[in-house]
């Protein structure tokens, strides 16, 4: 007998969703939600690069309107999904749609987003894999290796010295175990980002008390 093992319900049964494809829609609208709550702030306009299955048929399954979805903050089983590119438009979001059919990126639902305002501009790589299950490969250039099927903090924050020690003093005084921890900055001094995968889905109280951490601009807390 063989012993299959899955890491999440959705391997199973799916996402709840809005849409006619869970790689295209769901995967699309988690990505284009972890992107903005990286960001933080209200963008300005957003660039969408599509790669291979994204680029060919983005707009047949809805992924056009997926994307911008969760860019908006929307889940994947929202009523206005459809409308999604008329709400960015009343927001005045400015909206772009870069397609590269040819690539040698290495799977087929692949987005590279670049997510600007007169602040600050963030891009980040992520993939649909499939059952509604994301990757996020990159971050401002840097690589990461974010799944988003554990519980992972998002923290935009200062660059200064402390914060990263104020952050993990706090886990450990509520017993979370961090599982993996990825930190990336624009440059010295300025914005950094702080992306940790823990243990613990009970989470709510750390955030609360992290939340009043000086120079920490938005926590996020995907269970």
């Amino acid at each position: 007998m063989t012993n299959l093992k899955f890491q999440s319900v959705f391997d199973i049964i799916g996402p709840v969703m809005i849409g006619p494809s869970s790689s295209h829609t769901a995967g699309a609208v988690r990505i284009g939600k972890i992107v903005a709550s990286i960001f933080g702030e209200d963008p300005s306009e957003v660039e969408f690069q599509l790669f291979h299955s994204f680029a060919k048929t983005y707009r047949g399954h809805g992924t056009d309107v997926a994307l911008v979805a969760g860019i908006l903050g929307m889940d994947t089983d929202d009523a206005r999904i459809p409308d999604a590119l008329d709400i960015a438009r009343e927001k005045g979001i400015k909206v772009y749609w870069k397609i590269n059919k040819e690539s040698n990126t290495p799977h087929p639902n692949t987005t590279r987003i670049i997510i600007k305002n007169e602040h600050k501009t963030i891009s980040a790589t992520g993939v649909s894999i499939g059952g509604g299950n994301i990757q996020v490969t990159e971050l401002n250039g840097f690589a990461v290796n974010l799944n988003m099927n554990t519980p992972t903090l998002i923290i935009v924050h200062q660059d200064i010295p402390g914060m990263i020690a104020k952050v993990t003093d706090i886990l450990s005084e509520h017993g979370i175990n961090i599982a993996q921890m990825n930190v990336t900055r624009e440059k010295a001094g300025e914005k950094a980002i702080m992306i940790i995968e823990v243990d613990s889905r009970q989470c709510e109280e750390a955030v609360l008390q992290i939340e009043k951490i000086p120079h920490l601009h938005n926590v996020n807390f995907f269970n």
